[in-house]
C-alpha cells in the first residue's frame, strides 16, 4: 500500500496503558506492515495493533487518543505536538474504511447483482467451486474480524485472553522470533493451541505454565502454523457451518451468530490431530527450534510422536535459547500466576 510505505518511517512518543488500572507508560510509536508498533524506550515491543482495527475514541480532539477494536481499556495518547503521526494514523484508518464495504443502496444493488448471479449459475456450481471463489474474494481484514469474533466465543468457555504487559510483551517477543503473526493465551482452553481465521494463534496457559521452557510452547505454535499452511482455517469454518454460511458470506460479507458458535465448539472438541511430519520437521528446522520437548509434551510416551523425536532437527546442534530467563518468567505469568 502506498500510504504505508509513506508512512514507515514516521515514529512518534506517546502514552500507553495496557489495561484500565494499569499506569500509563511512555512508548514509542511506528507504523509497520499493516501496524501500529508500540515500543517502550529500550525498543523492546509492547503491543503490535493491526491498523484495520485501530479505533479512535475522541474524534478531532487532541490529544489523540486511540485504542484497539472491542478493547478501549488499552489506550494510546498521542500528544498535539505529534500532529504528523496522528494525521497519518487518521490518513491510513480512513484508505481502510473506503476499502470496507459500505451500506447504502449500492451496496444493496451489488448484493441484489450477486443473488442473480449466483441464483442463475447455482445448478452448475458445486459447493467446491462456490467455496473456493469464496476464500479468494474475502479480505484479510473480514478474515480478521471473524477470527476476533469466534475468540469472543471461545472466551466464554476459556475466559478472557491473559492479559499481563510485560507476559504480553514477552509473548510478542517470542511471535517475533518464531515469525508468526498475533499470538494470544487463554487460561482454562482445553485444546493446547488453535488457529483462527485472520492469522491469530491461541494458547492455553498449561503449555507455558506445565512446563519448564518455552520450547513447547513454541512447538504449539509452529505446528499450528503447518495445520493452516495445509488447510486455510475459514475453508474449514465453511465446510464445517455448510453451504448455507458460505453463500451468506460470498453475498454479505457476514457469518451468522449462530455459525460462528458452532464452528466454535468445533474447534474446542475436536481431537488433536498432527500435521504433515515433513513440514511440521522443515519448519522446526528453519526456526532453529528442538522437536523432542514438543513431542514429549503431546505423548509423554513418546510413542506417537516418534517420528518427530528420531528426526529432531536440532539433534547434535547448539540451539539459542528462544527467550531470556526474564522473559520466559514473565511469559509464565501472564495470567498473573
Amino acid at each position: 500500500m502506498t500510504a504505508l510505505q509513506k508512512y514507515a518511517r514516521i515514529e512518534a512518543t506517546g502514552l500507553w496503558r495496557a489495561t484500565p488500572d494499569a499506569q500509563r507508560r511512555e512508548v514509542i510509536v511506528s507504523i509497520g506492515d499493516a501496524t501500529l508498533v508500540i515500543t517502550d524506550l529500550k525498543d523492546q515491543a509492547l503491543a503490535h495493533w493491526s491498523l484495520a482495527a485501530v479505533e479512535r475514541a475522541n474524534l478531532d480532539e487532541r490529544p489523540a487518543l486511540y485504542h484497539p477494536d472491542g478493547d478501549p481499556g488499552e489506550t494510546l495518547e498521542l500528544p498535539e505536538t505529534e500532529g504528523e503521526m496522528i494525521e497519518a494514523i487518521e490518513t491510513l484508518r480512513r484508505a481502510i474504511n473506503r476499502q470496507r464495504p459500505k451500506p447504502g443502496r449500492l451496496r444493496w444493488i451489488g448484493v441484489l447483482a450477486s443473488v442473480l448471479v449466483v441464483a442463475a449459475f447455482g445448478l452448475f456450481w458445486l459447493p467446491g467451486a462456490m467455496q473456493d471463489h469464496t476464500l479468494t474474494v474475502v479480505p484479510k481484514v473480514k478474515r480478521a474480524s471473524i477470527g476476533a469474533a469466534l475468540l469472543k466465543r471461545i472466551e466464554r468457555v476459556s475466559g478472557p485472553t491473559c492479559a499481563d504487559a510485560n507476559g504480553r510483551a514477552a509473548l510478542a517477543r517470542l511471535g517475533t522470533r518464531l515469525k508468526t503473526g498475533k499470538l494470544a493465551v487463554l487460561p482454562q482452553m482445553p485444546q493446547p493451541a488453535l488457529h483462527l481465521p485472520g492469522g491469530m494463534i491461541i494458547l492455553s496457559r498449561s503449555v507455558i505454565e506445565d512446563f519448564e521452557e518455552p520450547d513447547v510452547a513454541a512447538g504449539y505454535i509452529l505446528t499450528e502454523i503447518v495445520h493452516r499452511s495445509v488447510k486455510d482455517p475459514l475453508r474449514d469454518l465453511l465446510q464445517v457451518v455448510g453451504a448455507r454460511e458460505n453463500f451468506r458470506l460470498l453475498t454479505t460479507g457476514d457469518v451468522s451468530d449462530a455459525a460462528l458458535d458452532t464452528y466454535a465448539e468445533h474447534l474446542l472438541t475436536r481431537p488433536e490431530a498432527q500435521p504433515p511430519l515433513d513440514k511440521q520437521q522443515a519448519l522446526f528446522d528453519a526456526a532453529e527450534l528442538r522437536s523432542t520437548p514438543y513431542a514429549y509434551a503431546v505423548d509423554i510416551t513418546g510413542e506417537s510422536v516418534l517420528d518427530l523425536i528420531e528426526g529432531d532437527p536440532m539433534n547434535g546442534r547448539l540451539t539459542a535459547p528462544l527467550l531470556s530467563d526474564a522473559d520466559w518468567l514473565r511469559l509464565q505469568n501472564i495470567c498473573g500466576g
